[in-house]
């Protein structure tokens, strides 16, 4: 750790009072010790790391880090706040904030003291003495472990000397001797011959650094709290070491605390198990233990996979919307891939054969290898039978992600239900959240020990089949079915002022996340409604519109760091030649590195260019029937000339738009906002200088 942080990098005074602009200050010490090359490259790949999941935690404390090739070595900066910084925790700001930046090949062994650090964290001692500290060199010398002069009774763990704890013979790497120990101490109490309940647990995060070992610590001391013997795998950057299969088979239950992957998942099948994210992990792992044993009581089991976190049910604690919005997304994902297979399939046929191909025999009866409408049909109906999937896998994967695998068969049965009964898009949403609950339900209740092993094979897949097919046939599918019909006539209604302003939204909606939940919202609401096989001309002016809407950001970004590079850094101009392809492909994801960058002004000029492009392709009256493929299925798009000019306006004006705001900061008096290119610092007791691009 000496090599990692030292006082220059320490700041005790810290006055950001954003997330954003406390990266940028602790970024700028490092940058001045020549330890970042790249500010603005950095604190791009830093806030890519915040985006995908808010580094605060509980106890005040935020965390920033991320991997990165603008670092030459693994260093480490310390702020402290007397304000607060707003990092998402739950319980408010963080006063104590750590920016950890690893190269992107940094080497096992510093990982292992950064990974050290984050254990200590979870140390009240250490958190409280930090707080407590007067001066910088004091406190780098206590974050780095370093004796105190005079004595050896520091306030907390030398974290270079507990370094040890991250990959060594302990409960963190895998093996039993000192959890155990500590755990079978803990449970003494239960009288001599009481066998203490054993759990296994494995902890992992995107970057691999921090919150995978500050959740193993947190529930290796909750395990101890708790009396129970508790032993974690963190699945770390460094690697990790597998649990003894013996440790695994004689487990009493599971904890996967993770928001990445659980690697070789399938040995931890067949037990009581409870699925979070890592932050859960960190913030309620008793709770967690609580849990897990209730499901072991019940004699609830979990077979070998289990749904990603995107695909999870939501966890504890969590409002009921957030929940909703995974389990929607969860389907969602899983319907996308058909949608764009079965629509370029069925816009090719269209293409090659005509508009008349859908009348087409079936080409079991009749294909004439030679003929080019026989291959148009081909297409067509393979598209054909491809959408007839769609609400089926939504239904069924919005299951999935609310109950894990007993959830597909009812689901599955419920979309199918709602295909046939002219229920659509809506119906299958309903059939997929009572699948989901009904399933759940189930579980709940408790049952004899002899029949739990059929439970998942015969019992659930039954019971919640022949409900939910009662309630779709019954109950709710004709409501649902005359609700569809609604939609579909009011959006076949829609024409001029009311097509324009829809297109506006959903231009607004494309623009504001850049493939985030709200964009793939607007996106689902109009592949649902060209997922038919004669979809209505409305349908197709909103396919269009949306796909119009979500090619503007990464286009015009790509066009801004061409006409005004200057404003830009060099990382970003690299990243504006990519843009051109993502764009053209629609991939609205090509302008997120830009939006990191520059929140506040990238995102708002998106927006108001994916409006006007969305509202002009309404007026002009383009209509697309292929979900996906950008300026390569421009010979399927009706309308095409006028379209093109839709997305070439709304691309020039969120490009000026962009130009102006970065321009306006460049010549403001002063500090500038996060995002600029000219807050390249110099050492901070030397005055700012603007830096030349």
């Amino acid at each position: 750790m000496s090599e990692m942080i030292t006082a220059d990098l320490v700041d005790l005074d810290l006055s950001a009072d954003t997330k954003e602009a406390a990266a940028r200050a602790l970024a700028e010490r490092m940058v001045a010790q020549g330890r970042v090359t790249d500010l603005e490259g950095f604190l791009a790949d830093v806030a890519a790391r915040e985006a995908q999941m808010p580094t605060g935690l509980d106890g005040g404390i935020g965390i920033p880090h991320c991997r990165s090739e603008y670092v030459t070595e693994p260093s480490l900066a310390f702020g402290r706040s007397a304000e607060g910084v707003d990092f998402g925790a739950p319980d408010g700001p963080a006063d104590l904030i750590f920016l950890i930046a690893a190269p992107a090949g940094a080497d096992d062994a510093h990982l292992t003291i950064l990974s050290a650090l984050a254990r200590q964290l979870m140390n009240a001692e250490f958190t409280s003495a930090l707080r407590a500290v007067g001066d910088a060199e004091s406190a780098a010398a206590l974050i780095r472990g370093d004796e105190p002069e005079g004595g050896t009774d520091s306030v907390a763990t030398p974290v270079a000397a507990s370094a040890g704890a991250a990959t060594g013979s302990s409960a963190a790497d895998g093996s039993t001797p000192d959890s155990s120990t500590a755990d079978k101490g803990a449970g003494a109490d239960t009288g001599a011959d009481a066998q203490p309940f054993r759990i296994v647990a494995v902890t992992s995060c995107p970057t691999g650094i921090a919150h995978t070992y500050m959740a193993a610590e947190a529930l290796e001391n909750a395990g101890r709290d708790a009396g129970v013997e508790l032993v974690v795998e963190p699945q770390g950057s460094a690697g990790f070491t597998r649990l003894d299969p013996a440790v695994i088979a004689a487990a009493d239950a599971v904890i996967f605390a993770h928001d990445v992957p659980v690697r070789e998942k399938d040995r931890f099948a067949g037990k009581p198990t409870v699925d979070v994210g890592v932050k859960a992990g960190i913030n309620r792992p008793a709770e967690l233990i609580t849990e897990v044993r209730g499901k072991a009581e019940r004699g609830e089991v979990t077979g070998g996979s289990a749904p990603t976190p995107v695909e999870r049910g939501g966890e504890a604690g969590e409002g009921y919307g957030s929940m909703l919005r995974k389990w929607l997304m969860s389907g969602v994902s899983y319907m996308v891939p058909f949608v764009a297979a079965g629509g370029l399939l069925i816009a090719l046929g269209f293409a090659i054969g005509g508009y008349e191909i859908k009348s087409a025999p079936s080409v079991m009866q009749h294909f004439v290898w030679t003929q080019t409408d026989s291959w148009a049909a081909l297409m067509f109906q393979i598209g054909g039978v491809a959408f007839g999937f769609l609400v089926p896998v939504l239904a069924g994967y919005i299951a999935y992600g609310m109950a894990d695998r007993p959830g597909l068969v009812p689901g599955f049965v419920g979309g199918m239900i709602a295909s046939t009964i002219n229920a659509g898009f809506l119906g299958g949403l309903a059939a997929g959240l009572i699948a989901g609950g009904v399933v759940l339900a189930i579980q709940k209740v408790k049952i004899p020990k002899a029949v739990r092993g059929i439970m998942p094979v015969v019992v659930i897949p039954l019971i919640s089949t022949a409900i939910v097919g009662f309630l779709m046939f019954v109950v709710i599918g004709k409501p649902i079915a005359s609700a569809q019909k609604g939609m579909t006539d009011w959006l076949n209604g829609l024409s001029g002022s009311n097509a324009i302003l829809l297109g506006a939204l959903l231009g607004l909606m494309m623009c504001f996340d850049l493939g985030g939940p709200v964009n793939k919202v607007a996106y689902t609401f109009a592949t649902a409604g060209i997922a038919v096989s004669n979809p209505s001309d409305s349908a197709m002016k909103i396919m269009a519109a949306v796909m119009a809407a979500g090619m503007v950001p990464p286009l015009a970004m790509a066009l801004a760091t061409t006409v005004r590079g200057k404003l830009f850094t060099e990382t970003e101009r690299e990243n504006g030649k990519a843009a051109w392809v993502l764009g053209a492909s629609f991939i609205s994801e090509g302008a997120i590195p830009f939006a990191a960058a520059d929140p506040l002004r990238v995102i708002p000029s998106s927006m108001v260019g994916g409006a006007i492009t969305g509202s002009l392709s309404m007026a002009f009256g383009a209509t697309l029937r292929a979900p996906h493929g950008g300026i390569f299925v421009v010979p399927l798009i009706g309308h095409a000339f006028f379209y093109l000019i839709a997305i070439a306006v709304g691309m020039c004006v969120t490009a000026a738009l962009v130009v102006v705001l970065k321009g306006m900061r460049k010549q403001s008096v002063g500090g500038t906002a996060p995002g600029a290119p000219e807050d390249i610092a110099a050492p901070a007791s030397e005055p700012k200088q603007p830096v030349a691009a």
